[in-house]
């Protein structure tokens, strides 16, 4: 009876995480229209440890998540943030793709033919590996539900280290396979709320 009664306890302990975590569904609409603001620093403007490139100020919906501990890299970029905007933040696109992580690459897949594009579902979606500011971007990184509409704010950086070599973030929007995820120094993560975002669109299921 006592074994029975754990068994149950962690079962229910389990549905609840799986409801909680459960993915945010959308009606079908653009919910996230701007393309990500991506500036130049001045050559004269101080490094960080890493090495900066670039700003990156970003509102998207997260795709997929995908938390990273035992490679090499995991010490620096702990989670990685699949993310899309303009035409990949649409519920209706997003119904018809599938979409994955591993091996610190954002993989989709689709039943011809494609929702959109394929040539708009790479400029409209990246792989970000996350190197947290703070420990408690660390935790918010971790923990995001899938359909996450959420603001970024970081640097692009080259980063060396013992273990890595040398690992440097894509500083393009149109390449796509073995170097073209964002490296991101994330200095500013905040959620976004439906009604805030471009389009309009109405909540459907949280």
């Amino acid at each position: 009876m006592k074994f029975l009664a754990v068994l149950l306890a962690v079962a229910l302990l389990w549905a609840a995480y799986i409801y909680l975590h459960r993915p945010i569904i959308y009606s079908p609409g653009v919910l996230l229209s701007s393309d990500p603001e991506q500036t130049s620093l001045p050559e004269s403007a101080p490094t960080i440890e890493h090495g900066a490139f670039h700003l990156k100020p970003l509102d998207a919906r997260l795709l997929h998540r995908k938390i990273y501990r035992w490679d090499r890299q995991s010490a620096l970029a702990p989670v990685d943030l699949a993310v899309g905007w303009g035409a990949m933040s649409d519920q209706a696109v997003l119904d018809r793709l599938n979409i994955t992580q591993s091996m610190r690459f954002f993989w989709y897949e689709y039943r011809n033919p494609p929702p959109i594009p394929k040539e708009e579902i790479v400029c409209h979606g990246t792989n970000l590996h996350i190197i947290p500011s703070t420990a408690a971007i660390a935790s918010e990184c971790k923990s995001l539900r899938i359909g996450s509409l959420i603001h970024l704010r970081g640097e692009l950086v080259e980063a060396t280290g013992p273990d890595i070599g040398t690992w440097r973030s894509s500083l393009s929007r149109t390449d796509s396979g073995n170097g073209a995820c964002e490296l991101v120094l994330v200095e500013e993560l905040s959620p976004l709320r439906a009604e805030a975002a471009v389009g309009r669109t109405r909540l459907v299921r949280q």
